[in-house]
């Protein structure tokens, strides 16, 4: 059988499951908590060609979407600082923090840069002794032990000159406030492929013991999606599990050497979610021993966050992460927010919700 004969045929499994469960209930909510699945779902056509009481939500899994507003203001403060450079991935040039983005202050003066790799960042600063760089460290687990590796280098070369922001943000503590919220209803996860490359699957059991939520990490491909929503379908059916569909990349362990490196660096602290609000225990702070590296303590982030920070819009990127809203039926989606010109983080990234709904669903 062929790929395109195993989707049509998986779909019509998928559809005749939603038939049969929804004997019984309106609806059935799925997240993804992945900016990939994201694009995949959308780029794919799979909201649009499942049974539409099968609803797919998604979730805080893009990680421009979830850098707070505060965040972008603290490193637009530092951007501002005399001989410092500002070092950044490209997406995170246009977020909008409260008055202004990166992009808009490098355009009237501001030294920062876009690199590809955190190393490309300290290389920078072991070329200009004279500077001060500060990298954004933004993501989940995926990028962090990445970050973790450049430091622990930087200490061993020496770099003095070298910082990172840590804007770092951990995914099964967000899992457990969306599933703790009573304004969130949703019947099972689709969780990050990339993300539990690194921590496995055992940091997800909660979500089955505590609150008897289904859970699946899934690849990227239309097959894997598919697959896995059926996957998912049959644990609404049969009762909660943690379950691997990508199996080619995923174990339950994880990436013990990954794991290792991160946690050498940084230890967990609270940190602040756009739309989510202050999660406890579910960002990355620097550890004893490496806080000579820590953008937070050589700038005075606090002084640096814009005074009362509260951009005032209609933006409701929030409520899209949390899976309370779909981005169509915010009043500014396609109308004054788009991607040539964004008003909240979903429309900025190329994984962001309201994006990939602009770029497929309309």
């Amino acid at each position: 059988m062929d790929e395109g004969a195993l989707e049509r045929a998986l779909l019509s499994r998928v559809n005749n499951l939603v038939i049969e469960l929804c004997e019984t209930r309106r609806t059935i909510n799925l997240m993804e908590v992945c900016g990939t699945h994201t694009m995949a779902i959308s780029g794919f056509g799979i909201r649009r060609a499942v049974d539409p009481r099968l609803r797919l939500l998604s979730g805080p899994g893009c990680p421009v979407c979830v850098t707070a507003q505060a965040e972008i203001d603290a490193a637009i403060g530092i951007a501002g600082e005399q001989g410092v450079a500002v070092v950044t991935f490209g997406d995170m040039m246009r977020v909008p923090g409260t008055r202004t983005s990166l992009e808009h202050e490098k355009a009237i003066g501001a030294d920062v840069r876009v690199v590809y790799s955190p190393l490309d960042a300290m290389r920078l600063a072991e070329a200009e002794p004279d500077r001060q760089f500060v990298f954004l460290g933004v993501g989940f687990e995926t990028t962090a032990p990445t970050v973790a590796a450049t430091v622990i280098a930087a200490q061993e070369s020496k770099v003095s000159n070298f910082y990172v922001l840590s804007m770092f943000k951990t995914i099964p503590r967000a899992l457990e406030a969306i599933a703790s919220s009573d304004r969130v209803n949703v019947d099972g996860f689709i969780l990050p492929g990339h993300v539990s490359t690194i921590i496995g699957t055992r940091p997800y059991e909660f979500l089955r013991d505590k609150y008897h939520l289904p859970s699946c990490v899934v690849g990227f491909e239309a097959l894997d999606v598919l697959q896995g929503i059926h996957m998912l379908l049959e644990q609404v059916k049969s009762g909660p599990r943690v379950e691997i569909q990508y199996t080619r990349s995923v174990k339950p362990e994880g990436n013990r050497t990954a794991i290792q490196v991160m946690e050498t660096v940084f230890e967990p602290g609270d940190a602040e979610w756009r739309g989510l609000g202050t999660i406890r225990g579910s960002g990355l702070g620097f550890r004893q021993g490496f806080r000579e590296f820590d953008a937070r303590k050589r700038f005075r982030i606090a002084e640096l966050r814009t005074p009362n920070a509260k951009r005032q819009t209609r933006c409701r990127c929030g409520d899209v992460m949390l899976g309370v809203i779909v981005p169509p039926e915010c009043k500014l989606f396609a109308k004054t927010c788009s991607p040539e010109s964004p008003v909240g983080p979903c429309m900025v990234s190329t994984e962001g919700a309201c994006a990939a709904y602009y770029k497929y669903e309309r």
